[in-house]
This record gives structure tokens, sequence and C-alpha cells, in this order.
């Protein structure tokens, strides 16, 4: 899993350097728009998964690294975080009258 994670994040990497490269030498159209509008929408599902994951991205040590991460990786950068810890709920056992 560890691996797939890490070819996500190259991967991601590498759409955002050609995005970053299209901005500042565009492509020939119409790549330049399709990848203008690609890395639009992917902005906004990482916005969105910001938004979705803030307060688990909260308890992290640092979390500012953690949210430019997100923005950067999105569900790649999530799925290898730790999950979080269940909280046990601590239920009094029911008595029971004998008749």
């Amino acid at each position: 899993m560890k691996t797939l994670l890490g070819l996500g994040k190259a991967l991601t990497a590498l759409f955002w350097g050609v995005v970053l490269a299209n901005l500042l030498s565009p492509f020939a159209q119409p790549f330049a728009l399709l990848l203008h509008v690609a890395g639009a929408l992917i902005l906004l599902i990482h916005g969105l998964e910001l938004l979705l994951f803030n307060a688990r991205l909260s308890e992290r040590g640092q979390p500012a690294r953690e949210r430019v991460q997100v923005m950067l990786f999105g569900i790649f950068h999530l799925l290898g975080l730790p999950q979080p810890q269940a909280q046990s709920l601590s239920v009094a056992p029911l008595e029971v009258e004998h008749a």
C-alpha cells in the first residue's frame, strides 16, 4: 500500500509540474485549455478534501504542513495518515432483577 501511495504522490507531483509548465509557457490548443480546466478541477477537489478532513488534520503535530500536503497530493496523503484512535464508549452493564 505504501508503494502505491508513493507512486500516486509522484504522479500527482508530475501532474502539478505539467500544470505549472503550462501556466508559464502555454502548450498548443486545446491542450492548454484542458490542462487549465483539469488543474482547476483537481485544486477544487483537494480543497473539498481539506474541508472534510480538517478536524483530523488539526490533531496532527504540524497541521499547516499537513494541509499543504493535502492541497498538493489530496487523497494520497490522507490515506497515508494513521487512523484516528476510536473512543470507547463506557456503558454500564444492565442490572437484571430476578423475581
